[in-house]
Order: C-alpha cells, then sequence, then structure tokens
C-alpha cells in the first residue's frame, strides 16, 4: 500500500476521536475522515505508518442505518459538529465509550459501571458564547473560486476558521449553535464591514477588523466584543451603533485594540463602550428553593452547572 492508492469495500467498526473513523485493514488500523459506523466505503489513503493508516471517503457503498441527515449546510466544511452525521442517540453511545477509554487505556484505571451520559434536552442552539473571523479573502469552495475568478473580485467573510489552517475562514450563512439574536448579529456586522470596507486580511495582517465575540444568557441579555488593531474610532464606533442600534437585546457592547499577531485578549483591555460590562445568567438552586445570579464578564469562562439533584453520579 502507498499513499493515494484506494481501497474498495471497508466495513467501518467504531468512531474514533474528532469525527474519525476506525477500520481494520491488513491488521493495521485505519481512521477514516467522512464516514460513520456501519458504513461500508471506499477510502483514499492520506497517511500510511507502520502501526496504523489514514484516510479519507471517496465513496459510500454501502449507508449505515445509524446515519442522519446533518441539519447544518456548513457540515464538511466546518470543524465543529463532526459527528452531525450520526444520529444523536448512537452519538452518545461512543462519546461515552471515548471517554471510558481515555481513562482506562490511556490513563490505566479500573472504573465501575458507568450509568449512560443524560441526553441534552438541546441539540441545537445551546452555546452561550461564539467567536467570528473576519476576513477580507475568505475560504472558497472550488465553485466559489471559479466565480470569484471570473469576476475578478476578492471574497469577504464573518465565520469560523477551516481546521487545522489559521488563515483560512469561511463565511457563516447560519449557525445552529447559539439562539438568536446571534445570526443575525453576525450578518449585520458582515454587512456593515463589506458596505464601509472596513476589513482585515488574516495572512497579512493588516486592516482593521479582527474578531466579533458574541455572548448570550438565559435572561435575554446579550454581549458583544469587537477586536479592532487600532484605535480608529469613527470605525468603531460605525460598527457598534450599527449593531446596538438594531438590536436592543445588546446590554453590553465592548471592543479592544489588538495589535498582536493572535486573537487572544486576556492580557489586553477590554472597553466597555455602552451598557454593563457584564451579561447576567441565572441558573436554579440545587435544593429547588430559588434561583442564582452570575455576572459574565467579556474575559469570563461560564458554564451553565445541573443542578446536583439531578446530576449522574457514577456508581
Amino acid at each position: 500500500m502507498k499513499k493515494g492508492d484506494r481501497l474498495d469495500n471497508i466495513e467501518i467498526e467504531t468512531m474514533a476521536a474528532e469525527g474519525k473513523c476506525i477500520a481494520k485493514v491488513d491488521g493495521l488500523v485505519l481512521f477514516i475522515k467522512g464516514g460513520a459506523p456501519g458504513d461500508t466505503v471506499q477510502v483514499k489513503l492520506t497517511k500510511i505508518k507502520s502501526s496504523f493508516l489514514e484516510g479519507e471517503v471517496t465513496a459510500i457503498q454501502k449507508y449505515s442505518p445509524l446515519r442522519t441527515e446533518p441539519f447544518c449546510e456548513h457540515f464538511g466544511t466546518c470543524g465543529g459538529c463532526s459527528w452531525q452525521h450520526i444520529n444523536y442517540e448512537t452519538q452518545l453511545k461512543y462519546k461515552q465509550q471515548q471517554v471510558i477509554d481515555n481513562l482506562e487505556r490511556l490513563g490505566g484505571l479500573g472504573l465501575p459501571a458507568i450509568t449512560p451520559i443524560l441526553a441534552s434536552k438541546k441539540i441545537n442552539y445551546y452555546r452561550n458564547k461564539l467567536d467570528y473571523t473576519f476576513t477580507s479573502n475568505r475560504w472558497l469552495t472550488k465553485e466559489e473560486l471559479d466565480r470569484a475568478i471570473e469576476e475578478s473580485r476578492f471574497e469577504v467573510g464573518l465565520g469560523y476558521h477551516i481546521p487545522k489552517m489559521f488563515d483560512r475562514v469561511f463565511d457563516v450563512a447560519n449557525c445552529y449553535l447559539q439562539p438568536e439574536p446571534s445570526n443575525a448579529i453576525r450578518l449585520l456586522a458582515r454587512k456593515t464591514a463589506v458596505e464601509n470596507e472596513i476589513l482585515f486580511d488574516l495572512r497579512r495582517q493588516v486592516g482593521f477588523l479582527r474578531t466579533l465575540t458574541i455572548r448570550s444568557s438565559n435572561t435575554g441579555e446579550v454581549m458583544i466584543i469587537l477586536q479592532v488593531t487600532a484605535d480608529e474610532m469613527k470605525w468603531t464606533e460605525k460598527m457598534l451603533k450599527t449593531l446596538t442600534d438594531a438590536f436592543p437585546q445588546i446590554t453590553s457592547t465592548n471592543y479592544i485594540i489588538n495589535n498582536k499577531r493572535n486573537d487572544t485578549f486576556a492580557d489586553l483591555d477590554v472597553i466597555c463602550w455602552k451598557g454593563n460590562p457584564y451579561i447576567t445568567e441565572q441558573m436554579e438552586k440545587p435544593d429547588g428553593s430559588g434561583t442564582l445570579q452570575f455576572r459574565v464578564g467579556p474575559k469570563s469562562f461560564f458554564i451553565k452547572p445541573i443542578p446536583i439533584r439531578r446530576m449522574n453520579y457514577i456508581k
């Protein structure tokens, strides 16, 4: 076998990390991108090592009954929801097995019987924070690239990084991770950037706009954090005013001046331009006697915990 070879009638056995699947070929483990457990596929080899192989699906010869239709138009491009083509019940099964394997095989621990993962009530719109990157030269599919060359135009984007490519960002039309008005805020920010030609070239690190962070809470409050490269208030205020005027849900409007080579801002000042420097999250008290409130700031790491009385303990 050599890189580039195509293997037919490969039966996928199980799931691995990062959305990859596992099959066996001539006694070697084959990690496959683009399949599902139960699929029979044709695979193109992309990496050959002495102890394992890697490949990608080029044709599905028999579909697994565990498959489902991905609901996101960006599935396959975006690396965020890599198991969306598999039904949720099966996802839970394999995710739990990965936890057990990591603890037992990698950690060398002996585990008691573990109760099943509690299924989430929401498989869409459950995130409370998303980060989007501006680019004046977004990643294009082949069809989009052909059109752009023919029309001699550049392509603007506000979206996510292509997996393992720091300088490639694809334009997000709709994301199912965070509830509205997240999508609408992002689309208006993109429109404002295009109309005013306030863009940013990620590869060359030139331009003005860098990132837009949207945080939302279960109280209905929304925070936006705009990262820019310089103290040019004309364009900063143009963007922030446009967004806050259009969305009364935005109760915290912030910006950061960042001229570093990366987008991390833990060491930078966050300037509150309008509203509060926080949004409010609310959760039920563990004993059910009332609610707790938390002020979540731009640099806060907040995950809403499950009330203790409903947690699924290891038994």
